[in-house]
């Protein structure tokens, strides 16, 4: 804990940004732990993560969201509702985006971030990230094109203009890579001068404030992404239906569940003989333990679950909440 004579601060921070450019690694580094699942698909993160990091007397959450898109179905909706929540009672905005992207194409998911933003008059941090694969004349291009670009007046089109419509949101830019750390230490300190007075809600030590069950699922779910090809990783998640500890020696029986929507994807998940269920076991088992820091015994169960996409129970499971319209 901070020096007691020493005033404690304590802040949220909300971490925006359009599928695949790099929020979950960015959110990692910043906590200094790996607390979201990190795969090269898009929309890999399904719902608000929460790490916790110390900077001094400041405690900071970081709130890794779902990347932000054109949602067609409900389960989509419900992530990108997520985000944009998140957003709204966080101390601070970051904006991250994909360094690699082309210049002059801000019609995509980045300009309707930036839209929402400039809508809820929501000022926020721009975080340039990949910097290291991208030629620093073409980082100042980026920055200044999304630094100046007139932000939208209001959806409603009988209001009123008001001050700023058309200037930027961004009060700040940074350049990073969140992969190799590059920047990113600048970037935590800046945020922890911002963070307002207040007293620390979580102990020095804890880096997360998700369950232990729910980060092994989301450890199994990483693993399925990064093995399974086309759609098939979106069509399926992951539960912890049993957990039991049995001791610093004997380690944790986790029992899992992987729910489908079809019985043709089983058998590609199982693999020749169950080989590749096999592998995706003994690789999340690997990472789960060393979450633990004790020995994992892990059993992998695939069933069919329909419509389970449109499941408010799964929903919950993953921490979304969404009501369909009527």
């Amino acid at each position: 804990m901070p020096d007691q004579a020493e005033a404690t601060r304590f802040g949220t921070v909300t971490i925006l940004g359009a599928p695949n450019a790099g929020k979950s690694t960015l959110t990692n580094a910043l906590v200094g732990s790996k607390i979201s699942i990190v795969t090269p698909k898009v929309q890999t993160t399904r719902t608000r993560i929460t790490g916790i990091t110390a900077v001094g007397n400041v405690q900071i959450v970081f709130r890794d969201t779902p990347g932000i898109f054109a949602a067609k179905r409900a389960i989509d909706s419900a992530m990108v509702e997520a985000a944009w929540t998140s957003g709204a009672d966080a101390d601070a905005v970051v904006v991250v985006v994909d360094s690699r992207r082309p210049i002059n194409s801000v019609g995509d998911d980045t300009a309707r971030i930036i839209t929402g933003l400039a809508v809820s008059n929501r000022p926020a941090i721009l975080v340039l990230n990949k910097v290291d694969l991208v030629a620093k004349t073409k980082l100042l291009e980026l920055a200044k094109e999304l630094t100046t670009v007139p932000v939208p007046l209001r959806d409603d089109p009988g209001a009123k203009p008001r001050a700023g419509d058309s200037s930027s949101i961004f009060t700040d830019v940074f350049m990073i890579s969140a992969l190799s750390g590059l920047g990113v230490d600048d970037l935590r300190n800046h945020l922890a001068a911002r963070m307002p007075p207040g007293v620390w809600h979580y102990p020095p030590d804890q880096m997360a404030d998700a369950s232990l069950r729910f980060l092994a699922a989301e450890i199994t779910r990483e693993k399925l992404f990064i093995s399974l090809h086309d759609e098939l990783p979106y069509a399926l998640t992951v539960e912890t239906e049993s957990w039991q500890e049995r001791g610093p020696k004997k380690g944790v029986r986790i029992e899992q569940v992987i729910y489908i929507l079809r019985d043709s994807h089983k058998p590609i998940i199982l693999g020749k003989g169950g080989s590749l269920l096999k592998d995706i076991g003994m690789k999340a088992r690997a990472d789960i333990a060393e979450l633990v820091g004790m020995p994992v015994h892990l059993f992998l169960q695939v069933n069919v679950r329909p419509n389970w996409t449109d499941e408010p129970a799964r929903w919950r499971e993953m921490g979304l909440e969404f009501r369909k319209p009527n």
